[in-house]
């Protein structure tokens, strides 16, 4: 490890070390600096003391992954503090650790809603949807109309015969996502997680099943720039892809929708605004009638 990265990394230990109340781990006695001691924080660690006090001083060597989340948990790191110490331990941040997720913040849910013409949503690393605007239930899917399990958007481009029926270029479709979903699945550390869905999906549907035998992987960036929907009420309309990250949880995924002709950008807005908020969704403005339940790929 460089001279300037051990150093950093010594000085982010002892940092988050001394931040730490020792009465709050049981510990008692008077003490001359503040946090943890470093044989305390070893302990917890399940590591060498002589090792974590090298590491301190930047003279320990590249610790391993491993040594790292044992320290990150240790030291009772945040998310963002954890791939900071990742960072500055390995050159690279920790694989993503997945978490289930029942929603989203009212700060990211804000966001959505301020999307009045572009369908927009939030997908979990297992392609769960957890999040979305009344864009998005006018012109996708009213999602709050569904139990939470069946929010998954490969069971709606497979299972649903509507769903299928409103695509154009339904073949090259349902192949980028199986491959993206691959990717998202291996990246995040959940293919267990998947499992039932996957089995499910193969049993239900033979374009699935070959599609996932031909283990095909594709990221967000090699999909196509644009999306052609046919829509009851909006007619044929062609829709603007983009996918971003979602800061601090890198197992979340927020994708949205532009119209590219103005006339159709207005006539979201005019669906949107007749819909009433879902009762059942009262942080966010989820439309109560059904929609068209359009796959959002």
């Amino acid at each position: 490890m460089p001279v300037a990265a051990a150093s950093s990394l010594g000085d982010f230990l002892r940092s988050r070390r001394e931040r730490l109340d020792p009465a709050s781990f049981g510990l008692s006695g008077r003490r001359r600096t503040p946090g943890l001691r470093r044989e305390e924080v070893a302990q917890r660690a399940s590591i060498s003391p002589t090792w974590y006090t090298w590491l301190e001083q930047g003279r320990g060597g590249a610790p391993s992954a491993v040594v790292l989340e044992r320290i990150s948990q240790a030291l009772m790191l945040t998310d963002a503090e954890r791939e900071h110490l990742f960072m500055l331990g390995l050159g690279h941040p920790p694989e993503v650790r997945y978490r289930a997720v029942q929603g989203v913040n009212p700060r990211l849910q804000r966001l959505l809603d301020s999307l009045d013409a572009s369908p927009a949503i939030i997908k979990t690393a297992t392609w769960d949807v957890v999040a979305w605007n009344r864009a998005a239930a006018v012109v996708l899917t009213d999602y709050a109309a569904l139990p939470a399990d069946q929010r998954n958007i490969l069971r709606f481009l497979f299972r649903n015969p509507g769903v299928r029926a409103r695509q154009h270029d339904w073949e090259n479709i349902a192949r980028y996502v199986v491959s993206a979903f691959r990717a998202d699945v291996a990246r995040a550390g959940v293919s267990s997680e998947v499992g039932d869905l996957v089995d499910e999906l193969r049993g239900a549907s033979a374009e699935f099943d070959a599609l996932w035998r031909d283990n095909e992987v594709l990221g967000h960036a090699e999909s196509g720039s644009t999306k052609r929907l046919r829509h009851p009420e909006l007619g044929s309309i062609e829709l603007e892809y983009s996918a971003f990250s979602v800061d601090g949880r890198p197992d979340l995924g927020m994708i949205v929708y532009t119209p590219l002709d103005e006339a159709v950008a207005r006539r979201i807005r005019q669906l949107a605004q007749c819909t009433a908020p879902a009762p059942s969704q009262p942080s966010s403005a989820r439309p109560s009638r059904s929609s068209s339940a359009l796959s959002p790929e």
